[in-house]
């Protein structure tokens, strides 16, 4: 956990070969001149234009999602299947979550939890499969969810939680399950 200023998403060709990932997004981040440190960097071979954005306000938060999502390497965790010391498949999903709110260490765990769990639920009802296996997919092998939290003291709520059960769990469940599931067609229907 760090305090962050920007989150950038960046493309790569599907053929790219991530041998160094960190050294890549390290480079473009000194051409673009933003700090190393105040900055996470995330790559997907989902071109930028099917991100897709949700946002909700109430009276304790306002959370954004933007998630850009592609299943070419679908995959389900729990069970045995090909895996790599180092992946270099496209086919990623990345949650990039934004919370105008108060929240605590458990709170902003819960809430990667909760993330996880909506986009797992949005590729189940899609039909998504694992490529290897055929059994539902439960994401892709190489999945990131960033969350950022302003902490900014004059909302009135510390959140403590954010599981399914809570208003912000809540929110961020299903602003997830529709990003998710939004750019997932929107990529696929490019493919097709």
């Amino acid at each position: 956990m760090r305090k962050l200023r920007q989150v950038v998403n960046i493309y790569v060709d599907k053929h790219y070969r991530c041998d160094e990932p960190e050294n890549d997004i390290r480079q473009l981040l000194q051409e673009w001149d933003l700090p190393e440190q105040e900055t996470a960097g995330l790559l997907t071979a989902v071109r930028l234009r099917y991100a897709a954005v949700a946002e909700e306000r109430t009276n304790d938060y306002a959370v954004f999602c933007c998630a850009t999502a592609g299943a070419s390497n679908s995959a389900r965790a729990g069970v045995q299947r090909t895996t790599f010391p180092a992946l270099w498949t496209p086919g990623t999903i990345n949650i990039l979550l934004a919370v105008d709110g108060r929240m605590t260490d458990a709170a902003l765990v819960n809430a990667v939890i909760t993330a996880t769990e909506a986009k797992t639920a949005a590729l189940q009802d899609l039909g998504v499969l694992d490529a290897e296996n055929g059994l539902a997919a439960t994401g892709t092998t190489t999945d990131a969810v960033v969350l950022g939290a302003s902490q900014r003291a004059d909302w009135p709520l510390l959140h403590a939680y954010a599981g399914t059960a809570t208003d912000l769990g809540g929110t961020v469940g299903r602003l997830v399950y529709a990003a998710v599931g939004e750019s997932l067609c929107a990529a696929a229907g490019e493919r097709r």
